[in-house]
């Protein structure tokens, strides 16, 4: 969830979908026990009036394409926003939206409304997009080819279908621009000397900004797009959508559960005595998702990002069928299975080695290469690809031809010529 940032779920979003954005009443009652702490959670949250930005999207002047992943159809660009600030720099992620199962109902199926969930503002998606479908006279189709039983065609949805959601993030720093740009990256297994030597220094001296976090959890801002909360200040969380969903799209759901407990950083902190913690972030992130979206808990995937993107404890959720981004193995820890490590060894995440992914350009990178050995190999590559560009001439090529031995040339033209004359004698 980036720092500072804006999300426009849909560019071509309908006026009736504004209309819509009425939350529910608070439950703010507390009930609290001695031995448990429970508190009666909070499924909404009031209204509140969005900021308005300082920015208008429509001036953004690109520099440069970061990354274009083609795999995800999304695009990073960096920019500025030169009505505001020549200096500042500007990041914006375009990303094509995933198909909603509700936008490809006919009029003679149910299928639209009956498999249906919630927007994150509890909005009913059949309330909204229940009329409009890619299968109607606003569809355009141009035919490529049809050949036998196969048939190619170009299709131009409704603009209610075609929208694109943008996050932006405004000033962007260097670690911003790092974070979003395609690089080389390398695998660090993380031991608990090197974590205390190098990695804690480092992310205490630079990690990002927090205070977007705080504001969360203080009620200051985002409060509508709060799904869930339980306010207990040791074991209690807020569930709401990361800025990776366009809060609607039940298939590509992606929320963040954001401890209350400000005094945890990252899976290295976490021992036998947060284990309440994780139990119940767990249990009721499961029951609030269900209720609200229908996904039962084994359809969910929960887990932990090491390293993570800002170092306040939170839990990525999304549905299993959903391959979400940083899903891979030298990325993500489970949370059953970093509950059931703290169950068997208390202290197990203060003596594991831990792996994480860094990238070039980033600084912790420098650091650890300080100590260990880590782009040998890639800059022997590196050096290669560069000499093979150089010496890339009809001469330099015809150089790197293998010879084969005088002598062996020499003994294969004599026992050639001695069988030629023992043919002709014969």
């Amino acid at each position: 969830m980036p720092e500072q940032s804006l999300i426009i779920n849909e560019i071509n979003e309908t006026s009736e979908v504004n209309t819509e954005n009425n939350a529910k009443d608070v439950v703010q009652k507390e009930e609290t026990t001695t031995e448990t702490k429970e508190t009666t959670p909070v499924e909404s949250t009031p209204t509140e009036t969005k900021p308005t930005s300082s920015y208008d999207l429509n001036k953004f002047q690109l520099q440069r394409i970061l990354n274009n992943n083609t795999r995800n159809k999304s695009i990073a660009l960096l920019g500025s926003f030169p009505s505001v600030s020549e200096t500042d720099s500007a990041i914006v992620i375009l990303e094509k939206q995933a198909f909603r199962e509700t936008d490809v109902s006919t009029s003679n199926t149910a299928e639209g409304k009956d498999k249906v969930g919630e927007s994150e503002n509890g909005t009913k998606e059949e309330e909204v997009h229940g009329r409009v479908s890619y299968f109607g006279n606003d569809l355009k189709v141009q035919t490529h080819f049809i050949n036998n039983v196969y048939g190619s065609y170009q299709c131009t949805p409704p603009a209610e279908l075609n929208g694109v959601k943008a996050t932006v993030v405004y000033p962007a720093t260097d670690k911003h621009i790092e974070k979003y740009s395609i690089c080389q990256k390398y695998v660090i297994n993380e031991t608990p000397e090197y974590y205390k030597d190098i990695t804690l220094p480092y992310i205490t001296s630079s990690q990002f900004s927090l205070e977007w976090v705080y504001n969360i959890l203080e009620h200051k801002q985002e409060t509508e797009r709060i799904i869930y909360e339980d306010p207990d200040k040791e074991n209690g969380f807020i569930l709401l959508p990361d800025l990776k969903w366009d809060g609607r799209n039940v298939e590509t759901l992606y929320v963040l559960a954001i401890t209350h407990k400000h005094d945890i950083k990252s899976l290295r902190d976490l021992n036998a005595s947060h284990l309440p913690l994780l139990r119940n972030i767990r249990k009721r992130s499961a029951e609030a998702l269900e209720k609200r979206y229908g996904l039962a808990a084994s359809q969910l995937r929960m887990y932990f990002h090491y390293q993570p993107s800002f170092y306040h404890l939170h839990i990525h959720i999304n549905p299993v069928r959903n391959d979400a981004p940083g899903i891979w193995c030298e990325k993500s820890h489970m949370l059953d299975t970093v509950i059931n490590n703290l169950e068997l060894m208390p202290d197990y995440y203060e003596r594991a080695t831990l792996p994480f992914v860094l990238y070039d350009g980033n600084k912790l990178l420098e650091l650890y290469e300080a100590k260990i050995s880590i782009r040998k190999a890639a800059k022997r590559a590196a050096t290669a690809a560069a000499d093979v560009k150089e010496d890339d001439t009809e001469e330099g090529l015809a150089a790197k031809k293998p010879k084969l031995d005088e002598d062996v040339v020499k003994t294969t033209i004599e026992e050639k010529t001695n069988d030629e004359e023992a043919t002709s004698a014969s």
